[in-house]
């Protein structure tokens, strides 16, 4: 009974790991699992996690610096006393004491700009790191369409392995009758054979681009995966009023690239900012506390050696400074470091309307391609239905006896490639849709745009 039982509980294991292995993934996971596990976007998150760690350096920097000192000194021959100020020949043991801070009270606005160019630094890096994750998005959902244009290419190579199968069949029957030559069958078999080799190269079609998929998404320890097809249906009854200026308008301010390229304009004007203030005078204040002891402070009216703790509070000292630096000539390194970085500034400014305007060409592409695109779904769809209506009368005047098996064929490709030029420029325009949905603001990945 327990061996029966356990061979129960093998197969349902069995049987639950082939339900999952055949687990239907859809885009958003797809998505989702390829954002968590790329390599290369780990490398942008050390990135943004070292310019996180510069910003926050930069504002610590406003704190002053502490400094303890302390050391043991062996002194022996002729050396100074400490206790009289007189050379000796003796050798003793002295221990000097010192804790200082100092803090830049003015230094020409550097920290402050050199905190600001820091943030600006910081937050262009999360900017960037978005752009990749948008990057890979858009590179798995091409992948992810791929596998389902493939899949929908396999399913009409089926389609037509199957009325090629039933032709066949017919001549066959056909034959024995005496009703066709054994020519007719050769023909009726060649053409078979030639869609059985097309649904075999759609097969390896299919696993290649499912390959794709796995590779982008980095999924380990998988040869295959299955997806939910999405529908690709689309209403061209309907008019759609895209303006590129709109779109452009609201992808400017949230565009992951063009934020990053802003963000790093305003980072180069402060470093501009920064370079002009080494022409400034710097002004700092300090203060400390120092303080002695040495093993041969003896006290002239016992002859004892003074306790380590009064020695300590009788050599204090303390001071307060102020100190001012002014930049007269340093071979003109400042004013050159000045234009450097005007030149910079005007670089990355200049980058940010490249990112601009390469971005507005884009959208005006694909607000182009979905017109052109529509229109072309409109009439492959009227070429498809037409194409099939020719087949099915095709099959009928084939079966009648009224064509031959090279004009069926003709019209069975004709009919197969109207098939493969609908589903093509159906995903086309879905693609085309889902990018101007992005660059429109809205939804399409399911990605947290907070970094």
């Amino acid at each position: 009974m327990n061996y029966t039982n356990n061979i129960i509980l093998f197969l349902l294991f069995l049987v639950s790991s082939m339900s999952y292995a055949q687990e239907y993934w859809s885009l958003d996971e797809c998505v989702t699992y390829a954002v968590d596990h790329n390599l290369q976007l780990k490398d942008f998150k050390y990135n943004q996690d070292s310019n996180k760690e510069t910003y926050r350096q930069s504002v610590r920097s406003l704190l002053p610096n502490i400094n303890a000192y302390s050391d043991y000194n062996l002194n022996f021959g002729r050396s100074l006393d400490p206790n009289t100020s007189t050379f000796v020949n003796n050798e003793f043991v002295s221990n000097n004491y010192r804790v200082s801070a100092q803090i830049d009270l003015f230094q020409g606005f550097q920290k402050v700009n050199t905190i600001k160019a820091s943030k600006f630094i910081y937050k262009a890096t999360n900017e960037e790191t978005l752009h990749q994750k948008y990057l890979l998005a858009f590179r798995v959902m091409a992948a992810f369409y791929d596998i389902q244009f493939m899949e929908g290419l396999l399913s009409i190579s089926k389609e037509q392995e199957t009325v090629s199968q039933n032709n066949y069949n017919l001549v066959e029957r056909q034959v024995e009758l005496g009703q066709k030559a054994k020519a007719d069958l050769y023909e009726a078999e060649s053409a078979l054979i030639a869609d059985q080799l097309l649904v075999t190269q759609n097969q390896n079609n299919v696993v290649a681009a499912k390959l794709r998929l796995i590779q982008e998404m980095n999924l380990e320890g998988a040869s295959t995966i299955a997806i939910q097809s999405l529908s690709v249906e689309t209403n061209t009854n309907e008019v759609l009023e895209i303006n590129e200026d709109s779109i452009f308008n609201k992808a400017k301010v949230f565009v992951p690239i063009i934020k990053a390229q802003e963000l790093r304009a305003k980072a180069a004007k402060k470093r501009l900012a920064i370079a002009k203030g080494n022409l400034f005078p710097t002004l700092t204040v300090s203060a400390g506390y120092q303080s002695r002891y040495v093993d041969n402070n003896f006290n002239e009216e016992t002859g004892i050696l003074v306790p380590f703790s009064t020695q300590i509070k009788d050599n204090a000292s303390q001071f307060v400074g102020l100190s001012i630096n002014i930049p007269i000539s340093n071979g003109w390194s400042n004013h050159s470091r000045i234009k450097q970085q005007k030149v910079e500034l005007m670089r990355a400014e200049n980058n940010y309307d490249i990112q601009k305007q390469e971005m507005y060409q884009l959208i005006q592409q694909l607000v182009q391609e979905g017109d052109a695109l529509r229109t072309e779904y409109e009439q492959s769809l009227q070429k498809m239905k037409a194409q099939m209506l020719a087949f099915e009368i095709a099959q009928k005047r084939y079966q009648k006896g009224m064509i031959n098996a090279i004009e069926l064929n003709q019209s069975k490709n004709l009919f197969a490639n109207s098939q493969n030029e609908n589903l093509q420029v159906q995903l086309r325009l879905k693609v085309n849709e889902s990018t101007l949905d992005f660059y429109k603001g809205l939804p399409v990945f399911n990605i947290n745009r907070t970094q």
